[in-house]
């Protein structure tokens, strides 16, 4: 089993940044998904165990102003996001994905899910 524990959220102005960070009790695969009110879970982005392959949703307007990384010392990957935008607002979840090699959008491949963090942007 795999825990993991979100941190870093909370409230920024409009073009501000915050890193996320997502404590995990073991390597795997990680995702990051978000789901705002009103809509459904989406992915964000993903990195594999080694942190030498990151993937980026297309659909999803974060390139360019959010990174994926991981420190493998720490147990920990972090989400940066820059220049945050209000339509960012929502609750991050990191899931883990210990049988996969590299990150999949896709939720069913994730066995384990953090609590969830709240990220707010006013505008």
């Amino acid at each position: 089993q795999v825990q993991l524990v979100e941190s870093g959220g909370g409230l920024v102005q409009a073009g501000g940044s915050l890193r996320l960070s997502c404590a995990a009790s073991a390597r795997s695969v990680i995702g990051w998904f978000r789901q705002a009110p009103g809509k459904e879970r989406e992915f964000v982005a993903g990195i594999n165990r080694d942190g030498d392959f990151t993937y980026y949703k297309d659909s999803v307007s974060v390139k360019g102003r959010f990174t994926i990384s991981r420190d493998n010392a720490k147990n920990t990957v972090y989400l940066q996001m820059n220049s945050l935008k209000p339509e960012d607002t929502a609750v991050y979840y990191c899931a883990a994905d210990t049988r996969g090699a590299t990150s999949s959008p896709y939720e069913f491949n994730y066995d384990y899910w953090g609590q969830g963090i709240q990220v707010t942007v006013s505008s």
